[in-house]
C-alpha cells in the first residue's frame, strides 16, 4: 500500500488553481452530483471545519466549506473524503475525515479523476498542484503514484462502487 498523505506546506505556494479561477456553477454541479452541499464563504471568513486551516476546504456532515482562495485540489480532496467514507462516519463528520491509508489513497485518486470534470483545472494540473502543496507519495510525485501504486486505490474505488471499470465516477456515496 502506498504511503499517501497530505501535509500542509510550510509556505502556501501561489501557483495552485484557486476556486475563484473556476466557474462556480461547474463546482456546484460537480458537488451536486453527489448530493453534497457547498458552503461558500467570503475571502476573509474563518473555515471552522478545515482540518489544516484557511484557505483549505473544511468538511462536516453538512458538506464542504470553502472560500474563493481555497485551492481547487483541496475542495476535491475534502469532497472525495465525504464520498469515500461510510455513511456512519459521514453522519458524525466534523472537520477530521479519519479513515485508513487505503481510503486516503482512494480519496487522492478520485480527486484526480474528478479534476477532469472541472473546466480550467483537469487531472494534470491537479497532480501538479498536489505536489506543489505538499502531498507526499513514496514514488516521489503524485503523477508517478497515480500511474503506479495508484492501481490499489483504483481497485478500492471499484470495489466500493465509486468508479466503474472505465474509471468513470458512479456519482454514488460509499455506503
Amino acid at each position: 500500500m502506498p504511503a499517501a498523505r497530505a501535509t500542509r506546506p510550510k509556505t502556501r505556494p501561489l501557483d495552485v488553481v484557486r476556486l475563484r479561477e473556476l466557474c462556480s456553477a461547474d463546482v456546484q454541479r460537480l458537488s451536486a452530483r453527489y448530493g453534497v452541499a457547498l458552503q461558500c464563504l467570503g475571502d476573509a471568513a474563518a473555515l471552522s471545519h478545515s482540518f489544516w486551516g484557511a484557505p483549505e476546504a473544511g468538511i462536516s456532515h453538512a458538506g464542504v466549506q470553502l472560500r474563493p482562495d481555497t485551492p481547487a485540489h483541496s475542495l476535491l480532496h475534502e469532497l472525495c473524503h465525504i464520498v469515500c467514507m461510510t455513511a456512519e462516519r459521514r453522519a458524525a463528520l466534523q472537520r477530521d475525515a479519519g479513515g485508513d491509508v487505503a481510503e486516503e489513497c482512494a480519496v487522492c485518486y478520485l480527486q484526480v479523476l474528478l479534476a477532469d470534470r472541472l473546466p480550467g483545472f483537469g487531472a494534470a494540473r491537479c497532480l501538479r498542484d498536489m505536489d506543489a502543496w505538499g502531498y507526499s507519495f513514496r514514488e516521489g510525485s503524485a503523477a508517478a503514484w497515480f500511474d503506479g501504486d495508484g492501481r490499489a486505490a483504483r481497485a478500492w474505488l471499484c470495489s466500493h462502487g465509486l468508479i466503474d471499470a472505465a474509471e468513470k465516477p458512479t456519482w454514488r456515496l460509499r455506503r
